[in-house]
């Protein structure tokens, strides 16, 4: 059966609520394996999914992190229009905000594979390709997470996984404004730095042509057909979940 991914583009979304959406949609398809393994009828198998989001300026911590790799006073980023927020997934601190493409991929591994590392090795890839087609040579560092130009950094990930579910996901530069880095050591990381697709290539990027991309080559690595869904949020909340 070919594995269908269906694609939410939701805009701009608060972090706190759109976190809320990642779990409920997580928490469907557990339940949903739940009924299969034991022999429950079901009427319409739910789909794995992902959505596209941006976020208002945000700084999260993963489960893992140090508090200390925020730079600036919680107090004080209300000047930066900014909040703080202690998350559940895997990493250290990073930052989203306008301009930057967010990719919430919540998949049953068990329709893929159970390896975790697999996993974000072709989170990796989806976006190493795609920034292949703006003429673009990215990759990975050893022992480091996410995808790198040279010695900066474009693309950072965490994920957390629930029954092989996942959830969180990637944070894509586009057009972000890399000023808010200089508040974090993003990452964790020491002596290294950020960078975007707009900075790099000097001009503003399309976001929506990203998508696209970001969308083909998902569903080349994934194996999966993508279908673009109906990005109204009332019918995904009421009708997705």
């Amino acid at each position: 059966m070919k594995r269908i991914i269906e694609i939410y583009d939701l805009g701009l979304v608060p972090y706190r609520k759109m976190w809320d959406l990642q779990k409920s949609a997580q928490q469907k398809l557990i339940d949903q394996k739940k009924k299969i393994r034991d022999g429950e009828n079901i009427e319409q198998i739910s789909n794995d999914v992902l959505f596209f989001v941006e976020h208002p300026h945000v700084y999260t911590l993963g489960k893992s992190g140090d508090s200390t790799h925020l730079l600036k006073g919680i107090s004080e980023l209300t000047d930066i229009d900014a909040e703080y927020i202690e998350i559940d997934r895997g990493g250290d601190i990073t930052y989203h905000g306008p301009g930057q493409i967010v990719g919430y991929p919540i998949l049953d591994l068990d329709r893929y594979f159970t390896d975790i590392h697999k996993y974000l090795r072709l989170l990796e890839e989806v976006v190493i390709k795609t920034c292949s087609e703006y003429g673009i040579e990215a990759g990975r560092k050893e022992g480091l997470t996410g995808v790198w130009v040279g010695e900066e950094k474009i693309c950072a990930m965490g994920i957390r996984c629930s029954r092989w579910v996942t959830m969180h996901g990637f944070a894509f530069n586009i057009n972000t404004d890399l000023s808010y880095f200089n508040h974090i050591v993003p990452c964790g990381i020491e002596n290294k730095s950020v960078t975007s697709l707009s900075k790099i290539i000097g001009q503003f990027i399309e976001p929506s042509n990203v998508k696209s991309k970001l969308a083909d080559h998902f569903a080349e690595i994934f194996d999966a057909e993508m279908i673009s869904a109906n990005t109204a949020e009332p019918k995904l909340q009421n009708s997705y979940l």
